[in-house]
């Protein structure tokens, strides 16, 4: 939803669909705390992406409009604070209501902030509202509908099977592979359809620089290992180091607290060095890659200092790579497309994330069922395992077997194999990375040109 976010937002304005959006999460929220059955919990979880997606977009392309690109930087850095401050308290807020309240309340803790929020953006965002043509239908026609249609069933196609991919149904079986290149399909014709439209989703115009280019690509390798290292992390502090669901959020708070810290500095260096930040773009894809790759160095037996501190780096390059915001804004030739710029960013990154998860989650699958055959027919508490699909699902459970230790740490080095080679992976996509950050150009920040949708007093 999130580029079809910034295309709406440019035809009728920021705030409609800002409003929209936080009704939809709210409702959302509620549906979901409520929910009886699965049935209606997923439709409360995509009632929540609906919202979720317009609220994390907007609050970007809001921030793009009411700055100039030469300040922009320094207001980028105040926005990392409470975005990562929820990063940090996210996974603590959610074990703790998980194991001692109810998984309900990780929807009903969503109605106060946004009980708080509601009336402050009403009352004082001030924005300068868009000429809009004189009937709600005129409106609606300008916007790019077919290529709404054509985006949101690709991607849907497209990552359905790679969902279901090595769980429900084989890599190679025709109910992976025949939605999935649909979905390719689908998403091509979109591409090209997109320089039909008088407003569409995703002008060809935003791809006309090597440095937008080089950024998105370098976004999707983002949300790529950060995702895939987000989800698994945590699993390896429960399985690997028998920790509980709280304390393995625990164990992440020095990376997170640092994550902050480095987002903020990061983001106001570029204030300090002017328009030269391409070469911070690139150390802290240095930083993220190192830092990546140093997990592979956990072992059963890790300390709790190298537990606490070995994240640390690779927090610190995911972090800093907020910056990747500042080229794409940058490219733009017009000031208002800077929307749809952060639009696609974001999209691309969260499309990346959700590549990430599955390539991980195969390779766990993959490794780790090899590995468990060497153990041979399993039976008593281990034999859920002989099914590789249940070996996340199982871990809870590591803590608690009743099986000599000489076996356990057997089954804890499968573990672990299956997370290095997760670490392992996505260390080597840092790398593509790497190589993206030296093809970004140092373009100009200085413009002080305002967007249509600027602020007002």
């Amino acid at each position: 939803m999130q580029p079809l976010w910034a295309t709406i937002s440019d035809a009728f304005g920021r705030k409609p669909p800002l409003y929209i959006c936080m009704a939809l999460f709210a409702i959302g929220s509620i549906v979901f705390a409520l929910a009886q059955n699965m049935t209606t919990l997923i439709i409360g979880r995509v009632l929540q992406g609906f919202g979720g997606g317009g609220l994390d977009i907007l609050s970007d392309i809001i921030l793009a409009d009411m700055t100039t690109l030469k300040e922009r930087s320094f207001y980028l850095g105040l926005m990392a604070i409470p975005s990562s401050v929820g990063n940090i308290m996210g996974p603590t807020v959610g074990a703790i209501f998980s194991n001692y309240v109810s998984w309900r309340w990780i929807g009903w803790i969503n109605l106060p902030f946004l009980g708080i929020a509601a009336p402050l953006l009403i009352f004082f965002l001030n924005l300068r509202p868009i000429k809009l043509d004189s009937t709600l239908t005129a409106n609606l026609n300008r916007l790019d509908w077919i290529g709404m249609i054509l985006i949101v069933t690709g991607i849907t196609i497209f990552v359905l099977p790679m969902s279901w991919a090595g769980s429900i149904f084989p890599w190679r079986s025709w109910q992976t592979l025949l939605p999935m290149c649909f979905g390719i399909l689908v998403i091509i014709v979109f591409v090209i359809y997109e320089a039909k439209p008088v407003t569409p989703v995703v002008p060809h115009r935003l791809f006309h620089s090597k440095t937008a280019n080089m950024t998105l690509l370098g976004a999707f390798v983002h949300g790529m290992i950060l995702l895939a290292i987000l989800q698994y992390l945590p699993l390896f502090y429960q399985a690997v180091g028998a920790e509980t669901a709280i304390k393995s959020a625990v164990s992440l708070l020095p990376t997170s607290i640092t994550s902050v810290v480095i987002a903020v500095i990061a983001m106001m260096l570029v204030s300090v060095v002017g328009g030269r930040y391409a070469w911070i773009i690139r150390i802290s894809w240095m930083i993220l890659t190192l830092g990546t790759g140093l997990l592979a160095l956990f072992g059963i037996d890790s300390s709790s200092s190298m537990n606490l501190g070995l994240p640390i780096l690779w927090g610190a390059g995911v972090a800093s790579l907020r910056l990747l915001l500042l080229p794409i804004q940058a490219s733009v030739k017009h000031v208002d497309d800077t929307g749809m710029a952060i639009g696609q960013l974001l999209a691309i990154r969260m499309f990346g994330g959700l590549v990430g998860l599955t390539v991980a989650s195969s390779i766990f699958n993959t490794v780790f069922s090899d590995a468990i055959s060497s153990l041979g027919s399993l039976t008593g508490p281990l034999a859920p395992l002989a099914n590789p699909n249940n070996a996340v699902a199982f871990i809870p459970e590591l803590r608690l077997l009743d099986i000599s230790p000489e076996l356990l740490n057997q089954v804890l080095d499968i573990y672990l194999k299956g997370f290095k080679s997760i670490f392992y992976t996505m260390a080597g996509v840092g790398g593509i990375g790497i190589v993206t950050s030296f093809f970004i150009e140092d373009l100009d920040l200085s413009n002080n040109n305002e967007s249509r949708q600027r602020f007002e007093e």
